[in-house]
């Protein structure tokens, strides 16, 4: 029987968000005692307000996010098929922070595995940053990222679209940003600050729509795993 696992982080006001993106905002809106009056039944409602950066929580990034050339798509526009399909989650999370995240690591952390990883396949990478600081600053600066052998082998394996537990694929270290980079030539779009715990080593079925903004540069997700 299947399995459904939350790959997203929660939101709320603190969480950590990348640097320079808007803060996370959340506050009541309407309570009952205000909507009561309006209704003769004893009927009454509640809501809450929320404002969000488009790449603030659990998110996919656009190919507008990652390319100033104006046909690009926004979050809006893209196929969805590229936010679901067969997945696997491959285990990096010995890599020291604020290093890069090699092929040979990739290639050591597939094998170790016992996964098959075939041409079209999603592949999410667990560094664990979400699980040592998700609630401290450290989320922000201290995790490896991806470098630039990392992103020929995702090329290499035809790898349709990945995913970190952090809060870009990049080396937070980098000034160049070559995964980002890679995405813009290539087209390949990637999820960020993922929850990958549950999933680690495991082959599953990833669903994670982004919200249908119109214009958005990137897509808040509710990803989850679908786990045989």
């Amino acid at each position: 029987m299947a399995r459904l696992v939350d790959l997203s982080q929660p939101i709320y006001e603190g969480m950590r968000v990348y640097p320079g993106h808007l803060k996370t905002v959340t506050f009541q809106h309407a309570t009952h005692e205000e909507t009561a009056p309006r209704f003769t039944s004893g009927f009454s409602f509640q809501t809450w307000g929320i404002m969000i950066n488009d790449n603030g929580p659990t998110h996919v990034d656009s190919f507008s996010h990652l390319d100033p050339d104006p046909s690009a798509p926004t979050i809006d526009q893209m196929p969805l098929d590229l936010f679901y399909g067969p997945a696997i989650c491959l285990d990096v999370s010995h890599v020291p922070p604020r290093t890069d995240i090699t092929a040979e690591h990739l290639d050591h952390a597939l094998e170790a595995s016992g996964l098959d990883l075939r041409p079209g396949d999603m592949c999410f990478f667990y560094t664990a940053t979400y699980d040592r600081f998700h609630d401290r600053p450290e989320y922000l600066t201290e995790f490896p990222g991806l470098g630039q052998s990392a992103g020929e082998w995702i090329l290499d394996k035809q790898i349709k679209t990945f995913g970190v537990d952090s809060p870009t694929p990049d080396n937070p270290a980098s000034t160049v940003y070559p995964i980002h980079l890679m995405c813009r030539r290539h087209r390949i779009t990637h999820y960020e600050n993922l929850v990958l715990t549950e999933v680690v080593g495991s082959r599953f079925t990833f669903v994670g729509f982004p919200l249908k903004v119109v214009g958005a540069h990137g897509g808040p997700t509710r990803a989850v795993a679908i786990v045989e």
